[in-house]
């Protein structure tokens, strides 16, 4: 019961009321007992509008491509709590791209959250998510070997959008060869 009180607070939060320029819209979904806790950067415009966490083009090759799940194993509140360094849409840069998400949202909510989830695997999703959580570590170190965090085993994902095909042209090795390992981890734990 206290995580739903949480999420309550949570998603009435309207600490950022001034700073988008458009009310705030905290996203967060799941559990106490969710299998994993994925943790991305900020919820993109489009889930913003519908309210519901990454449906989107990048959600799209995070379910269908990547873990290769339907929606209905993705939304499942046993499988998977969904949670970001942001909980709100940050509004676009006046030249493009989502303006960064602000860590004062994660330095009052997503330690709490972390706490009161009992998962069994941390999904940690895009650079300024893994920065929050591990530091200054090498991004690309993180990636491609399994994690520890909070004393539970963990990986690291590159954003899953499309505005990121730079990065895996870089490193065609992760869809290659790290992906396959992250997708049996993560649905070998969905069939549990």
């Amino acid at each position: 019961m206290e995580l739903e009180a949480l999420k309550r607070e949570i998603e009435q939060c309207q600490d950022c009321k001034g700073r988008f320029g458009f009310p705030p819209k905290p996203i967060v979904h799941g559990h106490a007992r969710s299998k994993m806790m994925q943790i991305s950067q900020a919820p993109s415009r489009n889930v913003h509008l519908t309210g519901k966490a990454f449906n989107d083009l990048s959600g799209d090759t995070l379910k269908y491509k990547w873990y290769e799940i339907t929606d209905e194993v993705f939304y499942d509140e046993d499988n998977f709590y969904i949670t970001a360094i942001s909980h709100c849409f940050p509004g676009k840069k006046p030249k493009g791209g989502d303006n960064p998400p602000p860590l004062s949202c994660a330095r009052k909510w997503l330690e709490r959250e972390m706490q009161l989830v009992d998962n069994e695997l941390y999904i940690v999703i895009g650079a300024r998510a893994a920065k929050f959580l591990f530091g200054n570590r090498s991004f690309e170190e993180l990636i491609f070997a399994n994690q520890v965090l909070k004393g539970k085993p963990a990986i690291v994902l590159p954003h899953p959008s499309p505005l990121n095909n730079r990065w895996f042209k870089k490193h065609p090795e992760f869809e290659a060869i790290r992906l396959p390992e992250i997708r049996e981890q993560v649905l070998s734990l969905l069939e549990r």
